[in-house]
């Protein structure tokens, strides 16, 4: 699931997913990447589901009103998806790991996690992670709850971290600076 439900409150209240970065929607920055690691692909989106639309996938919103947070796009792509594994990335993050699912994936399988989180250094990337279909009743129950804290959701979990070497790699663009720079060639693709 590729989480594009925000307000892009950073960024001036814009949708972030389909702001250009050297002439493409950010989103289908994500999608190129991402598409190719899983089975089905479904995009979160809580406005402009039209225009997402247009990328070919699955356009769910969140079931809980208000612009949830990201846990309220998990819980919406948990009860939607048809597999038993659920991976989620950003909108806003175009140069996201090619071999991300696989590394969450054999994380798991290792460990019998509920949860896995792709790490750089001490950083741990939260919106970055698989997760397994059985965590739906209780991520229900915490956002009933009125919790939208992914760290606290996943404090509830047994969650493994994943190292990943490339920082850069998890980057999202959160302001029109961010935008610029990238689009200047800070980042490479």
């Amino acid at each position: 699931m590729i989480l594009a439900g925000g307000l892009g409150r950073r960024m001036g209240g814009i949708d972030k997913g389909l702001e250009l970065l050297r002439g493409r929607p950010l989103v289908q920055w994500v999608i190129e990447r991402f598409a190719p690691q899983v089975d089905e692909l479904l995009v979160n989106a809580n406005q402009n589901l039209e225009s997402y639309a247009r990328f070919g996938y699955r356009v769910i919103p969140d079931a809980l009103g208000g612009f949830a947070g990201p846990l309220a796009g998990l819980q919406r792509g948990l009860t939607e998806a048809g597999n038993e594994w659920v991976a989620t990335v950003p909108c806003d993050s175009p140069f996201l790991p090619t071999d991300l699912v696989i590394r969450l994936r054999c994380a798991m399988e290792r460990s019998a996690a509920e949860v896995a989180v792709a790490k750089t250094g001490d950083q741990p990337h939260p919106v970055f992670c698989l997760c397994r279909k059985q965590v739906l009743s209780g991520l229900t129950a915490f956002l009933s709850a009125g919790g939208r804290k992914i760290d606290a959701w996943y404090a509830t979990l047994k969650v493994i971290e994943v190292a990943f070497d490339d920082e850069a790699a998890f980057s999202n663009i959160n302001t029109r600076e961010e935008l610029r720079s990238i689009e200047g060639g800070a980042t490479a693709a």
